[in-house]
């Protein structure tokens, strides 16, 4: 006598939880897209710098080529630039990370 309250019991739990799946799954869709917006390296510097750390703030990888490097140390210096409204530390932070990534010096700290 119980094992078709609880046959009817689990199909009708089954339904609910397949409904809910449903209506989940057209939230999902439905939601706007998110846009893609690149993330910039956000945070302190470290004491001395690493290759991870300036890579983060050149936008590269740790890996990319001397080449890459250059056209990236190019692009952050211009919008970066002391002359232009920048920071000299933030220059001298971005001139760090360019040498620690082709490899000039062992990342010994900047000026500041």
């Amino acid at each position: 006598m119980a094992t078709p309250f609880f046959a009817g019991l689990a199909v009708a739990a089954a339904a609910l939880a397949g409904r809910y799946g449903i209506h989940a799954w057209q939230a999902f869709k439905a939601r706007p897209p998110k846009p893609r917006i690149r993330k910039f390296y956000e945070g302190g510097f470290q004491p001395t710098m690493t290759r991870r750390e300036a890579a983060l703030i050149l936008g590269v990888r740790e890996n990319a080529t001397p080449d890459k490097v250059k056209e990236a140390h190019k692009k952050v210096m211009v919008a970066n630039h002391p002359d232009a409204g920048g920071s000299d530390y933030l220059a001298s932070k971005i001139n760090e990370a360019k040498d620690v990534m082709l490899g000039k010096t062992k990342g010994s700290g900047s000026a500041f």
